[in-house]
Parts: structure tokens; sequence; C-alpha cells
């Protein structure tokens, strides 16, 4: 018992910077105190104890106003940072290093008994502020569910969330995009997913100036197999001595384009 608590002192002192002190996060946490009294509903749960787990699932709530069913499956190192208003339901299972905010809902679209019916959180998951997080499907490892989201299906691991209903924003031509923009200095994180114009318009010149530096690489070297094919003409008099046959991203000069 007193190894997890260390373990979860440790961790909010870790991730939050406004803790100073052991002393303070034990007695001042509302996150911890919701997450030992959980642990004994749990136990008194897993005991066929119901109404006791019950009981102090609502003694928890009423300290901390964090709710949590005893059923519910709460992993290693869990904070959850100032908590105000969250729910984790009956059938929810929330990984080890998993962050949460406050106002969360893990909650259930089901009313069926015995199935599953909340969601499972697997390990280093992020749920910002206000986000719902509805039925029994999986947030993978390492996902993150942005502020205010409601997340109706099930979200790959690595990925983020965003909006109403969520849509994943970390697809395949995002990752692309991400490592284009790497070579210029800056991350794609830093421009707005939305629908702001501005962003869009970087999107495009990064996509566009990426495809053009392939396409320049590709046609030089197929000037370049040609050339050397001919007889007529050496590939010297054919090809330029700085002819850009093969891709190769000039950040420099995109930059001064952007600027």
């Amino acid at each position: 018992m007193f190894e997890r608590l260390q373990e979860d002192i440790a961790c909010i002192i870790e991730r939050d910077p406004a803790a100073r002190s052991r002393w303070e996060v034990l007695t001042c946490y509302p996150g911890l105190h919701a997450l030992i009294l959980h642990r004994r509903a749990h136990w008194f749960w897993e005991h066929r104890w119901f109404w006791l787990g019950r009981f102090v699932s609502h003694l928890g709530r009423f300290v901390s106003g964090i709710e949590i069913h005893p059923a519910a499956i709460i992993g290693r190192r869990v904070f959850i940072d100032h908590g105000m208003g969250v729910v984790i339901g009956q059938t929810a299972e929330v990984g080890d290093d998993c962050t949460i905010y406050q106002g969360v809902t893990l909650g259930g679209t089901s009313l069926a008994k015995g199935a599953k019916r909340h969601p499972t959180l697997g390990r280093g998951v992020i749920v910002g502020a206000n986000s719902q997080v509805l039925g029994g499907f999986t947030v993978g490892d390492g996902a993150r569910i942005g502020s205010n989201a409601v997340v109706l299906r099930a979200v790959p691991p690595g990925t983020t969330a965003v909006g109403n209903p969520a849509r994943i924003i970390q697809a395949e031509s995002d990752a692309k995009r991400e490592e284009a923009a790497a070579k210029m200095g800056f991350s794609a994180y830093g421009i707005t997913q939305g629908d702001d114009p501005v962003a869009q318009a970087m999107k495009g010149l990064i996509d566009n100036a990426s495809g053009h530096e392939h396409q320049i690489a590709m046609l030089w070297q197929a000037v370049e197999k040609l050339s050397l094919r001919s007889r007529e003409l050496p590939p010297t008099d054919c090809v330029p001595k700085d002819a850009q046959t093969a891709e190769l991203f000039d950040a420099e000069r995109l930059s001064r384009l952007v600027k």
C-alpha cells in the first residue's frame, strides 16, 4: 500500500509543476485522495461487499468531487489533476501512467447489464479537461484526447482525437507533413489542425514544396539515366553539374518563401 502511495505522489510531483512537496501532495490533492479511497472501495467490491464498496465510493465523491465506481479498474501512477467533476464508470479500465483532467467522463452508451459499457484507456493516455469518452472501446497507448472532445469510437495508439464528435488528427498525411515541416526547424504540432485559413495555407505550402522536391529529383534521375544510355553525348554535356539528382529538402529556401 505504501509503495503505491509513494508512486502516486512521485508521479504527481513529476507531472504537476505546481506541486512543491510530498506533504502538500498528500494533504491537498483531491485526485490522490480519490484514488486512495477507490482502492479500498474496489477491495470491498472484489470481496462482494457491494454496499460497503459503493458507500466508500460515495465518501470519496463527497471528499474529492471525483466519482469512481468501485468496480472500475485503475492502474498505477494515474494522475487525476484538479479532478472536480470526473466520473469513471463501472466497467471502465484506466491503464498505468494515465493523466485525467477535470470534468472528464468515462461513460457508457449501453444499458445492458454485465456488458462492457465503458472505455478502456491504454498506458500513458492523456484525457483533456471536460472531454467525454463514451462507449466500450479502447483508447490506445499514448493517445491524447483534446479538451471538450466527445469520443464515441476507438482511438488508435499514439494519435490525438479532438472535436465533437471526435476525429483523429494524427493520420498518415499529418505524420508525413510533420516530418517535412521538421526539416524547416519547427513541428507541425504548432499548426492549428482546425479550419484556420492561415493554417490550411501552411499545410498546403509544406505539402506542395515537399512534393516538388520529390518530382524534381525523379526527373533529374530519369535524365541522367537517358544520358548514360546515349552514346552521342557524354553524361556531363546533358546533365549539369549542379543538378539535383537526389531528393533533398532545402529548408532554408522554404523558410525564405514562407516569410
